[in-house]
């Protein structure tokens, strides 16, 4: 037989929700009083930290274009314009060397270029190779022979001259004062080649296949 407590009181339900919601009221209480603290703290604390991480920073020197760069735009504005600060700047001087003038070297002509023993005579006339052959007397078949050794050794340039051997004219005739009358003179100079060409190689057709074989004549 189980015996049975006659002073316990059975406590209604009501009675026990309230007590229950009562004690979770104080706990939510608690806990939001405990982040008022926390934040309190943080925000006394947080002005001292970041006084601390700022580190102060030393101002860079300023450097010379810096300045420059500064009294350029230093400028004041009138109604009449713009008041501009000028800028001190160190002036020097450059010397240039002046180059000397070179003295012109006079050329001598040799004596033996020409026959007149006053120097070359250059041809200062016009004309054309047709006219020259000519006037010179060339048959005109023979042109075409003509025109293949006068370019290669002048160039149809009436006044052309071989430095070293001083050969002259449209022929090159070697010496140039072999040719009767003006070795520059272009009709002097192919009627003196005619001659040349027929009495050495018989014609200028001959003076021709010789040249093309030899590259000289």
């Amino acid at each position: 037989m189980t015996p049975q407590r006659k002073d316990v009181t059975p406590m209604p339900s009501s009675t026990a929700l309230s007590a229950r919601a009562g004690t979770r009221r104080r706990g939510l209480v608690g806990f939001f009083a405990a982040l008022a603290v926390v934040g309190f703290a943080a925000a006394l604390v947080a002005p001292t930290g970041v006084a601390l991480a700022e580190q102060p920073t030393e101002d860079a020197p300023e450097s010379a274009y810096a300045a420059a760069l500064a009294d350029t735009q230093n400028l004041t504005v009138t109604v009449e314009g713009a008041e501009i600060a000028p800028v001190q700047r160190g002036t020097f001087s450059v010397y240039v060397t002046p180059k000397p003038t070179p003295t012109p070297t006079p050329t001598v002509a040799s004596s033996s270029d020409s026959g007149s023993g006053g120097g070359p005579l250059f041809y200062t006339g016009g004309g054309a190779p047709a006219e020259w052959m000519a006037a010179a007397g060339i048959a005109e078949s023979d042109w075409g022979y003509v025109d293949y050794i006068v370019s290669r050794e002048s160039g149809w340039n009436p006044n052309a001259t071989n430095k070293s051997s001083r050969a002259c004219g449209l022929v090159q005739a070697l010496p140039c004062s072999k040719v009767p009358g003006n070795g520059y003179d272009p009709v002097d100079n192919l009627r003196w080649a005619t001659g040349y060409a027929t009495g050495r190689y018989g014609s200028w057709a001959g003076a021709h296949a010789f040249w093309t074989k030899n590259h000289w004549w």
